[in-house]
């Protein structure tokens, strides 16, 4: 196999403490977090207490300065734990980002060290029950009145959102343009106005805390927008490349623990008297299976080396989305399939991992979308 050399010894160092917490502190409580359809919220304050939560925020606000390899083990380990419960990834590489590059001074005080340590979740609220993948065509309206923005609208399939104690909200400040009416607004979900819809029951994902969002009349602060008034969806489309990195990293870590599990399978398992590992269509099956990861694990290293320079264009990103998440879920298939009825029984890792994988192909933008946005750097669109 081909060593991976993004990362040094004290990288290593904290991928070792991460899965020490993976296996202590998360996997022996998610039977229960998916029974009741969220992570309690003593697992935060836990992961924050442990530096897990924010890591490349700088220190003044909370977090480790880290550079964004940290972020990566977190997620690879995340994964590699057969782990969908805990909205980590979102909070910390998603919301906070956000706030730490476009909030005020005063915002990010206000919010950031709260979230580093676990004591405030953060959710961010794009989805629509009419829009789906298209961002520019949302409905929630910000009206500036004076001091405040006043939010009406509604949301849905909001990961963390049952938990969120602040969420950052795609708006329209001005629906006459479009795109460029576009503002990012960050609601206090304790501001009133504001309600929580029931917890979303998935098909996956089902210890992911997962809900609508209703706006009535919100008064915010005007000082919550961040950045500038009308920039919201090029915000949006800087920080969606790594929003689907997150994904592709995710998957491929993912999918090579689902051959570890399988191969561990089929060396116990007997069929006919031998280790169902004894057949060739087994063993030709599982080398298909490690060679596709390879090729995937080569191909999103590199990416995040990009990443890393700055360098990683929209149009790659969406590359790595796409062809990992539909490799994981083919994958995940063909290991399903070698664990023959065991395969379809809860209690194993495969089981779980098949049903949530299935999402990965939509959301952060469904696979489709990502073919779109591929064409077009290749200058191919649709004609007029």
């Amino acid at each position: 196999m081909i060593a991976r050399t993004l990362f040094s010894p004290e990288h290593e160092t904290f991928r070792d403490s991460v899965r020490r917490f993976m296996e202590e502190e998360v996997k022996p409580n998610d039977d229960h977090w998916q029974e009741q359809g969220y992570v309690d919220r003593d697992a935060w304050k836990k992961a924050g207490a442990n530096g897990y939560l924010c890591p490349t925020m700088p220190e003044e606000y909370g977090g480790a300065g880290a550079d964004r390899l940290y972020s990566v083990i977190l997620m690879e380990e995340q994964a590699r734990a057969n782990n969908t419960s805990v909205g980590f990834s979102l909070h910390s590489e998603i919301v906070a980002p956000y706030l730490n590059r476009y909030g005020t001074d005063v915002l990010k005080k206000k919010y950031l060290p709260k979230m580093a340590a676990g004591e405030l979740i953060g959710a961010i609220a794009m989805t629509e029950p009419g829009t789906g993948s298209d961002l520019q065509s949302v409905k929630t309206t910000a009206v500036r009145k004076g001091d405040y923005y006043v939010i009406n609208g509604s949301k849905t399939f909001i990961t963390n959102g049952w938990n969120a104690d602040l969420v950052i909200v795609v708006t329209k400040t001005d629906p006459t343009k479009g795109a460029k009416g576009t503002s990012l607004i960050v609601v206090d979900t304790t501001m009133k106005g504001f309600t929580k819809g029931k917890r979303l029951k998935k098909m996956g994902l089902k210890g992911q805390d997962t809900a609508e969002l209703f706006f009535d009349n919100v008064e915010v602060p005007a000082e919550n927008l961040l950045g500038q008034e009308g920039n919201g969806f090029i915000y949006l489309m800087q920080e969606l490349p790594w929003e689907r990195m997150q994904i592709a990293i995710g998957a491929v870590a993912k999918t090579e623990a689902a051959i570890e599990w399988t191969k561990d399978y089929v060396r116990e398992r007997k069929a006919f008297g031998k280790p169902v590992a004894g057949f060739q269509n087994t063993r030709f099956k599982l080398a298909e299976c490690v060679t596709q990861a390879q090729v995937a694990r080569v191909f999103v290293d590199k990416c995040i080396g990009l990443l890393l320079e700055g360098k990683l264009d929209a149009a790659t990103a969406a590359m790595a989305k796409y062809w990992t998440t539909d490799l994981e879920g083919k994958i995940i298939d063909e290991c399903l399939q070698l664990h023959g009825g065991y395969g379809f029984m809860w209690e194993f890792p495969i089981a779980r991992a098949y049903v949530d994988a299935r999402v990965a192909r939509i959301y952060g933008g469904t696979n489709e979308i990502m073919k779109e946005v591929i064409s077009r750097s290749i200058g191919l669109s649709e004609p007029k």
